[in-house]
């Protein structure tokens, strides 16, 4: 067992760090302030090759899982809003990775657009009476000539509505439950059945874009089905028949990508963390350095404890990921969950270290704690991963 990064790690790491310290940092307060979407930032990302479909293939064709975690973290550690703005396309785009076509993996490329007009995608599951339980999706996609009609309305979508492909989950056989489902890549150019709706304004990571996506009367070409004709009457043939499923496309994506979610928490805890060590080595009381006071010193501690124990286990799941292991414990659900609520917790401990000067907006670990709290929300909440977790270790489901 090696922990040490390859020279082509450190690399990455030193270069990701270097665009989150020089162009994210910068502008972060400013993007959380007006809650814009960092359109300028997400040029730079592309110029240099950070935002494209090429950077994400030739990350995750590292076989130890770890070029993308640590590529991510350093960028979550310049901001969590903007870091989603770069890497919000990432969701669908692993959908697509995991259940389309070869012919319909010559979308990926669009969904980034170019340096000169970058463009995102947008993953539309939830709803607002469907969130964890995917199994309630009231979105409906009805056959017709030529492909199919969807109705209905989305909720909470990251780029919902400001996407050029919106990759959509709907329901085509209401009796199937979860397994009735399916997946269609819907183009926002000329297609005037998919609105935005309301523009959600939120708590933390407020420079990525959330809102509602209405789909009405939106009409989807047979070749956009995800996957193909064939493959969702097999999988509907054996939902009738009784046969056990591998999971939906949503359920399937969420489990690919949670040890990536995870990464980007553990780079607000770290972000938050380092601010917190540098104030308690130069903030004084009684004479020395704070850092020096016990009950401060314990803080750290535990927090640096936290941040590379959650480290650690998205490390290890993304490794497992990249190896072909099953996580037959849960273990991306475990990544997610620490990495989530430490995320919250040392967050939280890095305001109490600052005191008073922790609340005000003058410092940056109030804004950390904000954009920490989506971390135990989005992508399963902490509940539904100890869901997960629970039926892996005990065999229920």
């Amino acid at each position: 067992m090696d922990f040490s990064l390859s020279d082509e790690q450190r690399e990455l790491q030193k270069w990701a760090h270097g665009f989150a310290q020089d162009e994210i940092r910068p502008v972060a307060a400013s993007y959380d302030e007006s809650e814009d979407f960092p359109w300028p930032v997400l040029s730079k990302a592309a110029e240099i090759g950070l935002y494209s479909a090429e950077y994400y293939g030739q990350t995750q064709s590292d076989p130890t899982g770890l070029s993308m975690p640590i590529a991510m973290e350093e960028i979550f550690w310049g901001c969590a809003g903007i870091g989603l703005a770069i890497f919000g396309t990432g969701l669908p785009l692993s959908a697509i990775a995991a259940g389309g076509t070869a012919e319909q993996w010559s979308w990926m490329p669009r969904m980034f657009g170019t340096p000169d007009e970058p463009k995102v995608a947008a993953f539309c599951v939830t709803e607002p009476g469907a969130g964890s339980d995917v199994s309630s999706l009231r979105t409906k996609a009805e056959r017709v000539d030529g492909g199919w009609v969807l109705n209905g309305q989305k909720v909470f979508i990251t780029n919902g509505g400001i996407a050029d492909v919106h990759i959509v989950v709907a329901t085509v056989d209401p009796e199937l439950g979860v397994r009735g489902q399916a997946t269609f890549i819907v183009s926002k150019d000329d297609n005037p059945g998919l609105k935005q709706g309301k523009k959600e304004r939120k708590l933390g990571i407020r420079a990525s874009h959330t809102a509602e996506v209405l789909l009405e009367d939106c009409f989807v070409p047979s070749e956009q089905l995800l996957g193909g004709d064939d493959k969702l009457a097999s999988k509907l043939e054996r939902a009738r028949s009784g046969e056990r499923s591998r999971g939906s496309t949503a359920l399937r994506t969420f489990e690919i990508t949670r040890p990536l979610v995870a990464c980007q928490a553990v780079g607000i805890a770290r972000a938050a963390l380092e601010f917190a060590v540098d104030y308690a080595k130069e903030r004084k009381t009684f004479g020395v350095p704070i850092a020096q006071h016990q009950g401060v010193a314990f803080q750290l501690a535990d927090m640096a404890t936290e941040v590379d124990a959650a480290r650690l286990l998205v490390h290890r799941a993304s490794w497992m990921a990249a190896s072909g292991q099953p996580f037959e414990r849960a273990e991306g659900s475990m990544s997610k969950l620490k990495a989530g609520e430490v995320a919250v917790k040392v967050t939280d401990q890095a305001i109490q270290v600052l005191g008073g000067y922790g609340y005000i907006k003058d410092f940056p670990v109030e804004k950390y704690h904000r954009d920490a709290k989506i971390y135990t929300l989005f992508e399963g909440t902490s509940e539904i991963q100890r869901v997960v977790i629970s039926r892996a270790l005990t065999g229920s489901h």
